[in-house]
């Protein structure tokens, strides 16, 4: 049955690029988004871009007034999420992948911290593995929980084989700052880590040590196939992410503006 909106409330905006493969796993991530629970005043909208034209998608997203469907031409995940920003409304977005799932508390925490503090332009959180048999497995060399500095995530991604400390699948960001940034990095992978370096780069970020994303690791998952390590592109990926967010932060330009 489809739920009811109500037009007074303030949104945050949940994102999610889905293709044919992932697509069966979109219930899951359904049942996460609704068991969020947000203050008074506020309510999330779910936005489902398929990266692609198909039939295999539709019927997997469901009858929910706070769900919106579209598709377009395929570009990767990076396309589809950055042309999904023309639906969003509110002052926030979250990323959440087709076959990942959100904790209950995930959204309403990232949301107090940004509420909480105007010069904070994005959070993260910890992030599980969520494996095959339905165990979960930590990252490890998690940061504290706190404040992220401009430019700790570059410096961390330089000198530790491009691995950033925080994960980009869990970002909670400020709709004019994701905007202002262009989105997501037109690239065929790691487009998500372009955009964190580029969020660090001008703005300060926070890190929750509390789970926020149980990330699922699947056979068909894009970043387990051989091309997205392929040396070749992986290091002309990593060079144009580094040369971004670089620049950005030459440049001087910062969130929120004369800070």
């Amino acid at each position: 049955m489809s739920a009811a909106v109500s037009r007074r409330a303030t949104v945050v905006t949940v994102v999610t690029a889905v293709h044919a493969p992932s697509a069966r796993f979109l219930p899951e991530a359904y049942a996460s988004l609704c068991e969020q629970r947000l203050p008074d005043g506020w309510e999330w909208r779910w936005l489902v871009q398929e990266d692609g034209y198909g039939d295999e998608v539709r019927p997997y997203v469901p009858d929910d007034a706070r769900v919106s469907f579209r598709q377009g031409r395929a570009g990767g995940p990076g396309v589809a999420r950055t042309i999904a920003l023309a639906r969003a409304e509110g002052p926030y977005v979250r990323i959440l992948d087709a076959d990942d799932r959100l904790p209950p508390g995930a959204l309403a925490r990232d949301l107090a911290v940004l509420e909480g503090d105007p010069a904070v332009g994005w959070a993260t959180s910890r992030v599980l593995d969520l494996l095959p048999d339905g165990s979960t497995a930590g990252f490890p060399g998690d940061p504290q929980e706190g404040p992220i500095e401009r430019g700790a995530v570059l410096d961390h991604w330089t000198a530790n084989d491009f691995r950033a400390p925080v994960h980009p699948a869990s970002l909670f960001v400020r709709r004019e700052l994701l905007l202002a940034l262009g989105g997501w990095m037109a690239l065929p992978a790691s487009e998500d880590t372009g955009l964190l370096l580029a969020l660090n780069a001008v703005s300060r970020g926070w890190f929750s040590a509390a789970t926020g994303l149980l990330y699922r690791k699947w056979k068909g998952q894009v970043t387990g196939q051989a091309a997205h390590t392929d040396p070749v592109e992986r290091g002309a990926r990593m060079a144009v992410v580094e040369a971004r967010a670089r620049a950005l932060a030459d440049f001087g330009w910062q969130y929120p503006p004369g800070r």
